[in-house]
C-alpha cells in the first residue's frame, strides 16, 4: 500500500495516526532522502504500508513481491561462497520472490491511497501510475474534503450548496461525476494560474537575460582580445565628449560656453593642462566641435605618454584588469537594482501603467547607466593612474627611509624587570624625570634650553 500526501506535514500526521494504531509503516520524505529509492523499491512486499509525498521517489520502480536485485548483488558479491553456491542462493532468492509476487498479485496488486488532491493534474496522474505498472494489477482511491485548499478556494460553496439540499449526513462518500468535474475545474484554474505566472516570470527573466548577454559577450571579448587599444581609445573619447558637452553644450554659441570652468575640470580631476581660453582668443573662427576635438585628442596624448612609459604590451594586462573588475562590479550592482525595481513595479497598475513595459523602460535606463558607470570609472583609472619608472620607485624609497632617521622625539615604552611601565626617547633618556616640568621651564637634562625646545618640542 502506498499512501500518497501532498506535503511532509501531513505525511507525519499520516505516520503519527498509523504509529498510534501499531501499523509498521515507511515515511518517505524529504528528510530520508538518502533511502528513497530502497523505500520505495520495497513498497511492493506485502503488508507494506509506505507514506510518500506526491514528489517522493519517482524513478524508481515498485515492483510487486519488493525488489530482490540488491540482495541478488549481495550473494554474488560474497567471496566466501562457491560459483555453485552462489548459483543456488540467487535462484532459491528468486523462486521465493515469484511465490511473493504471485500472492500479491492475487491480493489485487498495489493500492495507491491519495489523502487530498494535489493542484497540478500531472501529479495526480503520477501518483495513479504508480499502480499497475507494466500490466501488474493495482487500484487506486483518493479521499477528498471539502475543507482542503482546493476545494474551499475554488468549488467548496457549490459542491456545499448540493450537500445541504441533499441533506447528506455528516462523513458520507460521496463518488458523483459533479464532484469529479468540479475537482478538475478547480486544478484547471490553478494550472492556468500557476502558468500565467510562470510566463510573466520569463518575461521579466528575459530582460536581464539579454542585458546578461550582452555583458558576458563584452567580457569574452576583453579576454581574448590581445590589444585592448581600440576598445580604451573608444571609451575614453565617450567619456570626454559626454564632459565636454557638460560645459560646452552641442551646437552652442561662444558666450554659453565655460571654458574655464572645462579647464579647471581637465586639470584638477583628470591631470591634463590644456589652455582653451588662450586658443578661443587666438582662433577667429572656433565651434563647440573644435573645443571637442581638441579635448580628445589632449586625452589621447596624455595617455599615449603613460604608455611610452611602460610599453603598450605590458599595459595590456592592467588594461583587462580594470576593464573586468569594474564591469563585474557594475553588473552585480545592477542585477540587485533590477531585483529592487521586480519587487516595487507591480505598483506601477495603480496609475494606469502596464508594468512590464514599465519594468523594460527603466531596466533599459539603468542598463545605460551601467554602461556610462563602466566607461567613467575605466577611462578616470587609466587616465589618472601613476606611472613610475625604477628609478622613481627607489628614489622614493629612499626619501621615505631618510624622513624616517629625521624623526626626533619618538618614545618608546616597555615593563622593566619589576613590571612597571619604562618610558624612554630614542636616545635613552627617561622620560620620568620630566615629570610635572612646564613647557617654559629650563630642561631637567641640562642643555640650558626651555623644555619645550628640548626634550617636550612637539615635532
Amino acid at each position: 500500500m502506498l499512501v500518497g500526501t501532498t506535503s511532509i506535514e501531513n505525511s507525519e500526521l499520516i505516520s503519527q495516526l498509523l504509529t498510534q494504531a501499531k501499523l509498521e509503516h515507511q515515511v518517505l520524505n524529504a528528510k530520508q532522502h538518502a533511502r528513497e529509492a530502497d523505500i520505495v523499491a520495497q513498497a511492493g512486499r506485502p503488508g507494506m504500508i509506505t507514506i510518500a509525498t506526491n514528489m517522493a521517489g519517482r524513478g524508481t520502480d515498485i515492483v510487486l513481491g519488493g525488489n530482490i536485485e540488491k540482495d541478488v548483488q549481495a550473494v554474488e558479491a560474497d567471496a566466501s561462497l562457491s560459483e555453485e553456491q552462489r548459483a543456488q542462493r540467487v535462484a532459491a532468492l528468486r523462486e521465493a520472490w515469484k511465490v511473493i509476487h504471485e500472492q500479491v498479485k492475487a491480493a489485487g496488486g498495489l493500492r495507491i491511497i491519495a489523502t487530498e488532491r494535489h493542484e497540478s493534474r500531472r501529479i495526480d496522474n503520477q501518483l495513479r501510475g504508480r499502480s499497475g505498472r507494466q500490466g501488474d494489477p493495482g487500484s487506486s482511491r483518493f479521499y477528498l474534503s471539502l475543507d482542503d485548499p482546493l476545494m474551499r478556494i475554488f468549488a467548496g460553496d457549490r459542491v456545499r450548496a448540493i450537500m445541504d439540499r441533499l441533506k447528506m449526513p455528516e462523513g458520507e462518500a460521496i463518488e458523483a461525476g459533479i464532484v469529479t468535474r468540479s475537482i478538475e475545474s478547480a486544478q484547471r484554474k490553478v494550472e492556468a494560474r500557476n502558468f500565467d505566472i510562470r510566463k510573466q516570470l520569463l518575461e521579466y527573466d528575459d530582460v536581464s537575460n539579454d542585458q546578461r548577454k550582452v555583458i558576458y559577450q563584452q567580457r569574452n571579448d576583453i579576454l581574448d582580445a590581445q590589444d585592448l587599444g581600440a576598445q580604451i581609445a573608444s571609451l575614453r573619447e565617450g567619456c570626454f565628449t559626454d564632459l565636454v558637452r557638460q560645459f560646452v553644450p552641442l551646437e552652442s554659441v561662444e558666450e554659453q560656453w565655460d571654458l574655464a570652468g572645462l579647464q579647471t575640470v581637465l586639470k584638477n580631476d583628470w591631470h591634463i593642462e590644456l589652455d582653451l581660453l588662450s586658443k578661443v582668443q587666438a582662433s577667429n573662427a572656433i565651434t563647440d566641435e573644435d573645443i571637442l576635438e581638441a579635448v580628445v585628442a589632449a586625452a589621447h596624448a596624455h595617455f599615449e605618454a603613460k604608455l611610452a612609459v611602460v610599453g603598450a604590451d605590458n599595459f595590456v594586462p592592467f588594461e583587462r584588469m580594470v576593464l573586468l573588475q569594474s564591469i563585474d562590479t557594475h553588473w552585480r550592482e545592477h542585477l540587485a537594482a533590477l531585483d529592487y525595481l521586480r519587487q516595487g513595479i507591480h505598483l506601477r497598475g495603480y496609475a494606469q501603467k502596464q508594468p512590464k513595459q514599465e519594468y523594460k523602460r527603466e531596466a533599459f535606463e539603468l542598463f545605460g547607466q551601467l554602461l556610462d558607470s563602466v566607461k567613467n570609472e575605466v577611462t578616470r583609472i587609466l587616465m589618472t593612474v601613476q606611472i613610475q619608472t625604477q628609478a622613481q620607485v627607489e628614489e622614493a624609497a629612499h626619501a621615505i627611509e631618510d624622513k624616517a632617521e629625521h624623526i626626533a622625539n619618538v618614545t618608546y615604552s616597555a615593563p622593566d624587570e619589576t613590571g612597571t611601565q619604562q618610558v624612554t626617547t630614542a636616545d635613552g633618556v627617561d622620560l620620568k624625570q620630566f615629570a610635572g616640568v612646564g613647557r617654559n621651564d629650563p630642561c631637567p637634562c641640562g642643555s640650558g634650553k626651555k623644555f619645550k625646545q628640548c626634550h617636550g618640542k612637539l615635532s
